[in-house]
C-alpha cells in the first residue's frame, strides 16, 4: 500500500525544516505502529538516522543503524552502479556494469573498498552494542529520502535474509515512481511527500546539511524506548483542546474576536472549501459584528469585479435590482453557486437592511477582487465613458475590439490563441485604454461628486481588470505558478486600491475591509509547500503591506457534505467529504474532541508548538476529487504561520445553492472507509 503521495505539481518544494521535522511528519503517518512490541526501526545511516530517530521515539520503538553503501563506478564514484548493505548483501545494477564495462576485478575492489568502510562505522555507531536481533519482528526502514531507490533496496534485500515479519519504508520525500515500485515489494510505504519533477532528495529541505558520524552516535546512543510518556495534557490535541475557544457554529464569542482583531484594518477571512455551509454562514455571522461594532465598511470577496459590484448598487439602495436573488444574477460564470448560494443571499439582503437603517452613517459596501471578467469588464469600461465620453467610449471599442477573434466571454481561448499565436496579442490596446481612462480620472471625478467619483473607480478598475486578466490568460500557458501569482496580485492590488477609494471620506475612520477568499488565498504561502515555487498568497501579500494591520482566519473541518463539481464546468453536486487523513491538521483538530472552536497562537501561545509543525492541509475548491484526495487536496502546511486563528467546525454540511438540482438533492451515496467496500 502507498500513502500520501504528492503528484500534480510543477516544481520542487521545500517541505520539512531539517530531518527532525520530517521524522515527526513520518511518526505522525505510522501512528498504526505506535506501541506494538513487535515493531523496531531502522535508519539507514547516515542521513536517515535523524529522522528514524524522531519516528522510533513517537513510536516508542528499537532504533537501530542500518548501513547501506554506495557501489560508485571507478572514475565516477558520485555514480553507483550498485549498493552494499550490512550483513554483507550486495546488489548490482548488471545494465550499468554491462554498459560501462566494469571488469570483475574492479567491482570487486570497490565492494571491499566499501566492506571495510561498513564494517568500521558499524563498529562506531554501536560502541559495542549488538545489532538489534530483526527475525520474526516488523521493521520499518527510515531513510531521509529516496532517489534511484537503489540503497534502500540494498536494504531489503538484506533484510530478508534475516527473515523478518514484514518490512515497512519510510520516507519523507522521493518520486512517486520509486514509491510505487517499492509498494510491490514491502509490506508497506510510505511517502510524506512526491514532489513532481523530483530533483534531488535535498529540495525537499531548508537545512540537509551532511549528518555526521557524531550525530549517529548520539543519536543511537539516546533512548527511543522505556522513557517515561509525557502525560496524555501533553499531546498535540490534548494542548489544542484545552485552551481552545468554543465557536458554536464556527463563530468564536466577541470577546475573542476583538483581541485576535485588534486595530487591523484588513481581516481575512478563509474557507476550506467553496461549497460548505457553516464556513458561509459563520463568516457571514462574524462580518456582521464587524460591520456594526467595529466599523468595518466593505466586503471584497472573491469574485469578480463587475458581478459584485452588481450586488454592491444593490446593498447600497442603487441600481435597478428588487432582491438579493436579482441583484446576484450577474453571478452566471462557473461556479457560480460560490455567491449563488442561500447564505450569501440573505447576508445581501441584511447588508441592505442595515444600510437603510444606518442613515447618514458610512454605508458598508460589497465589492469583488478576482479578474476572470475579461469581456464582461470591457463592457462596463465602454458603459461607463458612454456617459460621460463618448468620443473616449469610440476609442474603447476600437481598442477592445481587438479580442473580438475570440468567442465572447471566453477569456481562455483569447490566452490560448495570443500565446501560442493562432491570433493576436491586445496587450498594448489594454494598457492604452488603461492610461486613457486614468489619465482623464480628474475631469471625469468633478462632474457629480461622490457617486462620480465611484462610478470613475468602478470604471477605472475595470480598465485595470482588463489589462490584469489579459496578461493572466496567456500566462495560463506559461506555468501554472506564473498565472497564480498574476492572480493574487491583482486580488491585492484591487485590495489596497478599494482602501484607498474608501478613506476619501475625509469625515469618516480610516476604512476597515473583510475578505472572503478560500484558504489557499488567505492563508501565507510562506508557511506552505507552494512557497519553494515562488507562490504567492493575498494572505502573504497583505501581510508584507499592511503588517499587523491584517489578520488572517482559516476554516477546516474534518467530515460532511460539500457543495463541489467532479470536474471543470461541471453540475454543483452534494458530495460527501472524506474524514480527514492522517497526519493532517484537520485530524489533529478532530483529535480533540471539540465540535467547533477556535485555536490561535496570538491568544493563546500555548497552542504555538502544535500549530508550528509541519502537517497536510486539506482544500476544496470548486471541484472534488476524493478518489485522489491526497494527490488533488492536500498539501503540507505550518498552521501557525499559515493563520493567526483556525476555525475548525468537525461536521460541516453542503452549501445549497439558490439553483438547487435533482442531482445536488440526491447527494452522494456515502463510501465506507477506508475501502469504500
Amino acid at each position: 500500500m502507498t500513502r500520501a503521495a504528492d503528484v500534480g505539481r510543477q516544481a520542487p518544494r521545500r517541505v520539512f525544516r531539517d530531518r527532525g521535522e520530517a521524522g515527526r511528519v513520518l511518526a505522525d503517518l505510522l501512528g498504526a505502529y505506535r506501541d506494538r512490541p513487535d515493531v523496531i526501526v531502522l535508519g539507514l545511516a547516515r542521513g536517515g538516522v535523524p529522522v528514524a530517530w524522531e519516528v522510533a521515539a513517537a513510536l516508542h520503538a528499537p532504533l537501530d543503524a542500518f548501513i547501506v553503501r554506495k557501489l560508485g563506478v571507478p572514475g565516477h564514484e558520485e555514480f553507483a552502479f550498485g549498493a552494499l548493505a550490512s550483513g554483507g548483501r550486495v546488489v548490482v545494477n548488471d545494465d550499468v556494469v554491462r554498459g560501462l564495462r566494469i571488469n570483475p576485478q574492479d567491482l570487486r575492489a570497490v565492494a571491499e573498498r566499501e566492506g571495510r568502510e561498513l564494517i568500521r562505522r558499524e563498529a562506531a555507531y554501536r560502541d559495542g552494542r549488538p545489532p538489534v536481533e530483526v527475525t520474526g519482528r516488523t521493521v520499518i526502514l527510515v531513510d531521509d529520502g529516496l532517489a534511484t531507490g537503489a540503497s534502500m533496496l540494498a536494504a531489503v534485500q538484506a533484510l530478508r535474509e534475516a527473515e523478518p515479519s514484514g518490512i515497512v519504508i519510510a520516507v519523507p520525500a522521493a518520486p512517486e515512481s520509486t514509491c510505487r515500485e517499492f509498494a510491490g515489494i514491502v509490506d508497506d510505504v510510505v511517502c510524506a511527500s512526491m514532489p513532481t519533477p523530483f530533483l534531488a532528495v535535498g529540495e525537499s529541505f531548508w537545512d540537509f546539511r551532511q549528518v555526521t558520524d557524531d550525530e549517529v552516535c548520539r543519536l543511537l546512543a539516546t533512548p527511543t524506548t522505556g522513557v517515561p510518556a509525557k502525560p496524555a495534557a501533553h499531546t498535540p490535541a490534548e494542548v489544542i483542546g484545552a485552551v481552545a475557544i468554543d465557536a458554536p457554529g464556527g463563530v468564536p464569542p466577541r470577546e475573542a474576536l476583538a483581541e485576535l482583531i485588534g486595530d487591523a484594518r484588513i481581516v481575512l477571512i478563509g474557507e476550506s472549501s467553496h461549497g460548505t455551509h457553516e464556513f458561509y454562514e459563520a463568516r457571514a455571522q462574524i462580518t456582521k459584528w464587524l460591520i456594526e461594532e467595529k466599523g468595518f465598511c466593505a466586503v471584497a470577496a472573491e469574485a469578480d469585479w463587475p458581478d459584485a459590484y452588481r450586488a454592491n448598487r444593490y446593498v447600497r439602495g442603487l441600481g435597478d435590482d428588487t432582491g438579493a436573488d436579482e441583484a446576484l444574477s450577474g453571478f452566471e460564470r462557473f461556479p457560480a453557486w460560490m455567491w449563488r448560494n442561500t447564505v450569501v443571499r440573505d447576508f445581501v439582503d441584511w447588508l441592505r437592511g442595515r444600510n437603510r437603517r444606518s442613515g447618514a452613517q458610512r454605508q458598508a459596501g460589497f465589492y469583488g477582487l478576482d479578474l476572470y471578467s475579461l469581456h464582461r469588464s470591457m463592457h462596463e469600461v465602454i458603459a461607463y465613458l458612454d456617459r460621460v465620453d463618448p468620443k473616449a467610449a469610440a476609442r474603447a471599442r476600437e481598442r477592445y475590439g481587438c479580442f473580438d477573434h475570440t468567442s465572447a466571454d471566453d477569456g481562455q481561448a483569447y490566452g490560448y490563441a495570443a500565446a501560442f499565436g493562432a491570433g493576436p496579442s491586445c496587450e498594448r490596446e489594454a494598457v492604452e485604454q488603461l492610461v486613457e481612462i486614468q489619465r482623464n480620472a480628474l475631469e471625469y471625478a468633478r462632474r457629480d461628486g461622490l457617486l462620480a467619483e465611484d462610478d470613475l473607480f468602478y470604471a477605472e478598475r475595470n480598465a485595470q481588470t482588463v489589462r490584469d486578466a489579459e496578461v493572466y490568460y496567456r500566462a495560463m500557458f506559461s506555468g501554472r505558478v506564473n498565472s497564480w501569482n498574476l492572480r493574487d496580485q491583482h486580488m491585492a492590488d484591487t485590495l489596497e486600491a478599494l482602501l484607498n477609494h474608501l478613506d476619501r471620506h475625509r469625515d469618516a475612520p480610516p476604512a476597515r475591509i473583510v475578505v472572503w477568499a478560500h484558504n489557499s488565498h488567505v492563508g501565507d504561502a510562506r508557511a506552505t509547500e507552494v512557497s519553494a515555487d515562488g507562490q504567492l498568497t493575498l494572505g502573504q501579500l497583505a501581510r508584507q503591506r499592511f503588517g499587523d494591520r491584517a489578520r488572517l482566519i482559516g476554516f477546516s473541518t474534518y467530515t460532511g457534505t460539500v457543495t463541489a463539481a467532479g470536474d471543470w464546468g461541471g453540475v454543483a453536486e452534494r458530495k460527501a467529504v472524506r474524514p480527514a487523513l492522517a497526519g493532517s491538521i484537520e485530524e489533529l483538530l478532530h483529535q480533540t474532541g471539540r465540535d467547533a472552536f477556535l485555536t490561535s497562537a496570538l491568544l493563546t501561545p500555548e497552542a504555538a508548538d502544535p500549530l508550528s509543525a509541519v502537517r497536510l492541509g486539506r482544500a476544496i475548491g470548486v471541484i472534488y476529487r476524493p478518489e485522489t484526495e491526497r494527490q488533488s487536496h492536500y498539501f503540507h502546511v505550518r498552521p501557525a504561520d499559515q493563520f493567526d486563528a483556525m476555525i475548525h467546525i468537525d461536521t460541516t454540511r453542503a452549501l445549497e445553492p439558490l439553483e438547487v438540482t435533482s442531482l445536488w438533492i440526491a447527494g452522494e451515496t456515502p463510501e465506507t472507509y477506508p475501502s469504500g467496500l
